[in-house]
C-alpha cells in the first residue's frame, strides 16, 4: 500500500511519500520536486505542471493557474468578480451557480468546473507519485488552508474523487507543518508535564496562516489558528507590478495593464526580482526584451525601496500573530519557539516583523517549501495500516464558530444554538436532543460572518424525516448527532428517536428544548422514565441544493476525466508516431555521411538524401498535423529504402564475431576427434561410429563456410551479403546440437564390487602368491569410490 501526502498549493505543489527509510519528497518527470499548479488545454491535448507553465505567456487564455481560491465559490461571489478582471483566462457561471473556467479544448469552447481543473492537477500528481513508487496510488492526505470553509473543503474532496484518489484526510497546512516538526522530537515533555508551546507561521504565495500548538510526548494539540487569507507573496509581487507598470507608462508610454501577455511576463520578472532582493540589498536590475510593441524595457529596485512600497502589507503581519496568541491565552514568554515556512517568509522584512513581535529569534529548521507535504505524508502513514508509525495523536481546531438554527413550533421565529465555538477541538461530535412531533429542518451556518472570508455564511440544510408523536401524543425526543469530521467538514451524522419505556430514568440524558433558544432550556422531570435510543429507520440527512450539485459535478468530472485521459493517450501515440518519423530522418541523414557511407552507392545516397529532406519539409508543412497512421505509413516508406543499407552495415559489423565463434567451435571439435583417434583415454568410452558422424558434420560445416566466404569476399560493401550473420549463428548452433552430445558425452561411473562379487572373483582378505601383505585400496579418483563414515558420524552438506 502506498502512503502519499500532497501539498496542493496556489502556485506550486509538492508530493511526499512514506518509505521504510522515512519520508521522501519525490521529483516529477523534469527531476523537479516542485510541480506548478498549472493546466494548459490545447487543440489536441493537455499539458499539466511544468509543461503547462511554459505556455502561460504563449497560450494565455487556455492556460489555467491560480485557481485554488476559486474552490467552492459561486460565480457571483465578490472575490470571484474581483479576480475575474485580473485573470487572463475566462471565468463562467456553471449550471449550479458555481464558478467555472471557459477554455478552447479540442477546437471547441468548453466550460470546466473548478473540481475538474483541480482533478486534472491531482491526477498528474498521482501519476508522478506512482512513477516514483513503481506501484498504484489511491490513499492520500491533501493539505488545505486552515481558513477554508465547508464549501471549499467539499470542493477539494470532489476534485480528489475526480482524480481517482481516496483522500483519508484534508489536513490544515499549519497542522501538517506542526506534525512534521513534532513527530521527530525526542525531547518533548511527558503527558503529565507542562506542554511545549510552538508557533508556526506559514506565508505562502497567496495566504498567511498562524497556529499555536502544544506538544507533549506523542501528542499534538492545536490551541488556536489565525490567518489573513489575502496576504502572501502574490501581494508583494502585485506591488512591484503596479510600480513598474506606472514607470513604464511614463518612461516608455506603454499601457501594460491592457496587455494580458505583458502583465504575465511582468509578474514573472517581479517574482524573480523579489526573491533576489531577499538575498541582496543592493540595486538589482529588471530587464525584459521585446516587452510590448517590440520595445525592450529596463528598470531597477533595491530592498529598502521595496520595503517602503510594501509598508501597508508589512503592517498586516502582526495582527494574526496577536490574534492567535490572544485566542490561545498565552503570553510571549510561554512560547518555546517560532517556526516559519512558506516562500514569502524568506522576505527579510516579514521575518523581522515576526521576530520583533515575539522578541526572540525565529527558527528555519523546517524545509520552507516541503514541510506541508511531509506532514501530510506522515499523517497518511499514521492513518494507514500498512505502516507502523510512532503513536502520535493530533487534535486540530474549528476555524469558525458554527450555529444550528431550526423552526420553532410553539412560538413564532426560530430556535438556535452555537454548537461549535471558534477554536473548538476537531474532529468532534455532539449529540443534541430535540422535542418534535413532525419532521423538521436544521440549518447550519457560521455564527460571525465578519470572521469568514466567504460571502455565504450558510453551511447546509439537513432534513430530519419520519418524526411523529409518541403513543401518548407527546413530543418525541429526537437525538441528533452533529460532527466536524477529520476533514474539517460539518455534518449531521445521524438522528434517532427515543421512545419512553416504563423503566427507571436515565440521569445522563439532558435534552434540549428546541422551542426556545439554547439559553432557555426546558428541564425534564427528574422522575421521567428511562429513555432508550431506537433508530427509526429512515432518518436521512439531506444536504441542500449546493451539496447535490457538487455530487453531480463529481460524477460529470470523473466521466470527463476518463474521456480526456483517452484523448491524451491517443494524442501521445500520434505525437510518438510523428516523432519517430522525425527521429528517423535526422538519425539516418547523419549516418549516410558517416557509418553508412560505404554501404550505399553515390546514386542511391543522393536519392535517399533528397527523400529525407522532402520528408523533413513535409513534417513542418502539410505533415504538421496528421493522423497516427499517416506517420506510420511514412516511416515504413522510409524504412523500405533505408533498411537494406542498415542491414548491410550491421552484417558487416557483426559478421567477424560470428565467424570467429564458428571457427573456434570447429577447431575444438577437430581436436576432440584427433584425440579420439590417438587413443586418448579421456575419449575411450566414445563410439567410433558416432565419431565418424561428427567428423563428417565438421567437414560439411567447413565446406559450407569456405563456399560462403569465397562468394562473400567477391562482393563489395554496397551489395547485399551472400551469407548473413543469422545463418552463421544457425550453423554454429547446428554443430552444438549434433556434435556436443557425442564428443562431450561423460564417462559412465564404475561402482566398486560388493563383498559377494569379490569372493566370486577369487578375492580374499589374505595375500595371494606373488603379492605382499599390504592392503590394496581403491583409487577414489578413478573408481568414484565413496568412503564410508565411522559409526555415529553424520555428513552435513
Amino acid at each position: 500500500m502506498s502512503v502519499v501526502g500532497i501539498d496542493l498549493g496556489f502556485l506550486n505543489c509538492y508530493i511526499a511519500v512514506a518509505r521504510s527509510g522515512g519520508i521522501e519528497t519525490v521529483a516529477n518527470e523534469y527531476s523537479d520536486r516542485c510541480t506548478p499548479a498549472c493546466i494548459c488545454l490545447g487543440s489536441k491535448t493537455r499539458a499539466i505542471g511544468n509543461a503547462a507553465k511554459s505556455q502561460i505567456v504563449t497560450n494565455t487564455k487556455n492556460t489555467i493557474h491560480g485557481f485554488k481560491k476559486l474552490h467552492g465559490r459561486a460565480f457571483d461571489d465578490p472575490y470571484v468578480q474581483t479576480e475575474k478582471i485580473k485573470l487572463p483566462y475566462e471565468l463562467q457561471r456553471m449550471p449550479n451557480g458555481s464558478v467555472g473556467v471557459r477554455v478552447r479544448y479540442l477546437d471547441e469552447e468548453r466550460p470546466f468546473a473548478i473540481e475538474q481543473i483541480a482533478g486534472m492537477l491531482l491526477a498528474k500528481l498521482k501519476e508522478t507519485s506512482e512513477n516514483a513508487l513503481k506501484k498504484p496510488v489511491a490513499d492520500c492526505v491533501i493539505s488545505v488552508p486552515s481558513f477554508f470553509t465547508d464549501a471549499e473543503r467539499r470542493s477539494v474532496m470532489a476534485a480528489a474523487q475526480v482524480a481517482g484518489l481516496n483522500c483519508l484526510r484534508l489536513m490544515n497546512e499549519t497542522t501538517a507543518v506542526a506534525l512534521a516538526y513534532g513527530i521527530y522530537k525526542q525531547d518533548l515533555p511527558a503527558l503529565e508535564e507542562k506542554p511545549r508551546n510552538v508557533v508556526f507561521v506559514d506565508m505562502g504565495h497567496s495566504a498567511y496562516q498562524v497556529s499555536v500548538c502544544a506538544f507533549n510526548k506523542g501528542k499534538l494539540k492545536v490551541l488556536a489558528a489565525a490567518f489573513d487569507p489575502f496576504l502572501g507573496g502574490k501581494n508583494f509581487d502585485e506591488v512591484l507590478v503596479d510600480y513598474f507598470s506606472e514607470e513604464f507608462r511614463t518612461k516608455y508610454r506603454l499601457n501594460v495593464k491592457e496587455n494580458a501577455r505583458a502583465v504575465l511576463r511582468l509578474y514573472q520578472e517581479c517574482e524573480k526580482l523579489r526573491k533576489l532582493m531577499s538575498a541582496n540589498a543592493s540595486d538589482l536590475p529588471l530587464n525584459i526584451e521585446c516587452f510590448m510593441n517590440d520595445l525592450d524595457v529596463s528598470s531597477k529596485m533595491n530592498r529598502t525601496q521595496f520595503e517602503q512600497l510594501c509598508a501597508p502589507l508589512l503592517a498586516r503581519v502582526e495582527p494574526p500573530l496577536r490574534a492567535a496568541m490572544d485566542q490561545a491565552k498565552l503570553q510571549r514568554e510561554d512560547i518555546y519557539g517560532i517556526e516559519i515556512v512558506g516562500g514569502a517568509t524568506r522576505i527579510p522584512a516579514v521575518k523581522e516583523q515576526i521576530s520583533k513581535y515575539f522578541c526572540k529569534d525565529i527558527s528555519t529548521t523546517l524545509n520552507a517549501d516541503e514541510a506541508v507535504a511531509r506532514g501530510c505524508a506522515l499523517q497518511c502513514a499514521i492513518l494507514s495500516p500498512a505502516f507502523k508509525v510512532r503513536e502520535f495523536s493530533i487534535t486540530d481546531v474549528v476555524p469558525y464558530s458554527i450555529t444550528l438554527r431550526w423552526k420553532s413550533s410553539y412560538e413564532e421565529g426560530t430556535g438556535e444554538c452555537e454548537v461549535f465555538s471558534k477554536n473548538h477541538a476537531a474532529p468532534f461530535s455532539k449529540v443534541i436532543t430535540f422535542h418534535k412531533k413532525e419532521p423538521f429542518d436544521l440549518e447550519a451556518y457560521y455564527t460571525n460572518p465578519h470572521e469568514v472570508p466567504y460571502p455565504d455564511t450558510r453551511i447546509g440544510r439537513f432534513t430530519i424525516q419520519n418524526v411523529g408523536p409518541q403513543h401518548d401524543g407527546d413530543n418525541s425526543k429526537v437525538k441528533v448527532k452533529v460532527r466536524v469530521n477529520i476533514h474539517g467538514i460539518f455534518s449531521v451524522a445521524n438522528a434517532s428517536i427515543i421512545e419512553k419505556q416504563s423503566i427507571e430514568g436515565d440521569p445522563n440524558d439532558v435534552p434540549m428544548d428546541t422551542e426556545s433558544t439554547c439559553k432557555n432550556q426546558r428541564k425534564e422531570d427528574e422522575q421521567d422514565n428511562m429513555q432508550i435510543d431506537q433508530e427509526e429507520g429512515n432518518h436521512k440527512n439531506q444536504a441542500d441544493q449546493q451539496n447535490q450539485a457538487e455530487e453531480e459535478t463529481e460524477q460529470a468530472g470523473a466521466e470527463t476525466k476518463g474521456k480526456m485521459m483517452m484523448q491524451d493517450k491517443l494524442e501521445k501515440e500520434r505525437n510518438d508516431a510523428k516523432n519517430a518519423v522525425e527521429e528517423y530522418v535526422y538519425d539516418f541523414r547523419d549516418k549516410l555521411c558517416g557509418v553508412f557511407e560505404k554501404f550505399i552507392t553515390e546514386e542511391d545516397s543522393n536519392r535517399l538524401t533528397l527523400m529525407l529532406e522532402d520528408t523533413e519539409s513535409w513534417l513542418y508543412e502539410d505533415g504538421e498535423d496528421q493522423p497516427k497512421q499517416v506517420y506510420m505509413d511514412k516511416l515504413q516508406e522510409l524504412k523500405k529504402f533505408g533498411q537494406p543499407i542498415q542491414e548491410r552495415y550491421m552484417e558487416h559489423e557483426e559478421r567477424p564475431k560470428a565467424l570467429n565463434e564458428l571457427g573456434k567451435k570447429i577447431q575444438l571439435l577437430m581436436k576432440a576427434v584427433e584425440a579420439f583417434k590417438n587413443k586418448d583415454e579421456k575419449y575411450d568410452h566414445l563410439d567410433p561410429a558416432e565419431i565418424e558422424k561428427v567428423e563428417k558434420c565438421i567437414s560439411d560445416a567447413m565446406s559450407w563456410l569456405n563456399t560462403k566466404m569465397n562468394a562473400q569476399n567477391k562482393l563489395g560493401p554496397t551489395q547485399d551479403p551472400v551469407v548473413k550473420v543469422a545463418e552463421i549463428l544457425g550453423k554454429s548452433k547446428e554443430l552444438d546440437s549434433f556434435c556436443n552430445p557425442i564428443v562431450y558425452k561423460p564417462k559412465p561411473k564404475v561402482e566398486p564390487p560388493s563383498e559377494g562379487q569379490a569372493k566370486a572373483n577369487g578375492e580374499h582378505n589374505g595375500p595371494v602368491n606373488g603379492q605382499s601383505g599390504a592392503e590394496t585400496k581403491p583409487d577414489p579418483a578413478k573408481d568414484n569410490f565413496q568412503p564410508t563414515k565411522p559409526s555415529g558420524e553424520m555428513e552435513v552438506d
